[in-house]
């Protein structure tokens, strides 16, 4: 009984610490500039690509979704013969299907329909990758692969295609933007309660601090992926 107290309490301990490292670190920006290293670690375009491949973000519409659309629809536009593969499961025969969701997208921002292709048998990244490599690298000999992510995904699924037999893979990760505006605000030009405190020009506390958490929470899931792929051999 003290024995297994004993762990418990240590347990607790252990996430009370990384709780405490968390939230300090959310008050600095080392979330976001580790963030961004997963992200331009393997974005670059080194050879015009022989395919496109825009990864599945969380459905259609989505954050990811139309953010990996809006890139893969610029890059595509520049590089006009490269062939565009989304790899996302789904039912290309239903309209309103994610996948279809994001040809759409891609057909609205000026890609041609013919241009489009669909991987949508794989359910993980390893499984895209691979479904990619047996159905399409028939294109070329050996085809210039530029993938499409968000940046924290972006390095995983160059490696995993690479692993997969692909011997050229680029990356174009796909950054938001923040907005340009000052976005501070007086509280008492609004009215309210007086006795609460004015946050108006505080930015930290009303974004970035909440923003820096976030990026906690993507960089380590993304690490806990990058460890189970190595594990897995995977990349």
């Amino acid at each position: 009984m003290k024995k297994g107290y004993k762990v418990l309490q240590i347990i607790l301990i252990f996430f009370g610490a990384v709780f405490l490292v968390m939230v300090t670190l959310s008050f600095t920006t080392a979330p976001f500039w580790i963030w961004y290293h997963l992200g331009v670690k393997s974005s670059r375009i080194n050879r015009p690509p022989d395919i496109i491949v825009v990864m599945g973000g969380g459905g259609m519409p989505s954050e990811s979704g139309l953010m990996r659309c809006y890139y893969a629809a610029k890059v595509a536009n520049h590089f006009n013969r490269a062939k565009v593969i989304i790899a996302l499961p789904g039912d290309t025969a239903d309209s309103e299907s994610s996948v279809i969701g994001m040809k759409k997208e891609l057909v609205l921002r000026g890609i041609e329909p013919q241009r489009i292709f669909f991987e949508n048998s794989g359910t993980n990244t390893r499984s895209q990758a691979l479904n990619i490599f047996q159905k399409y690298s028939e294109f070329t000999a050996s085809p210039a692969i530029l993938l499409i992510s968000s940046p924290e995904h972006l390095h995983r699924a160059v490696l995993s295609f690479r692993k997969a037999g692909f011997l050229r893979v680029d990356g174009v990760a796909a950054w938001e933007r923040a907005i340009e505006s000052d976005i501070n605000f007086s509280g008492r030009l609004l009215g309210g309660r007086r006795m609460i405190p004015d946050i108006g020009e505080n930015l930290a506390l009303r974004y970035e601090f909440w923003t820096q958490m976030n990026y906690e929470l993507i960089i380590l899931r993304e690490w806990f992926a990058l460890g189970y792929y190595q594990l897995k051999g995977w990349i």
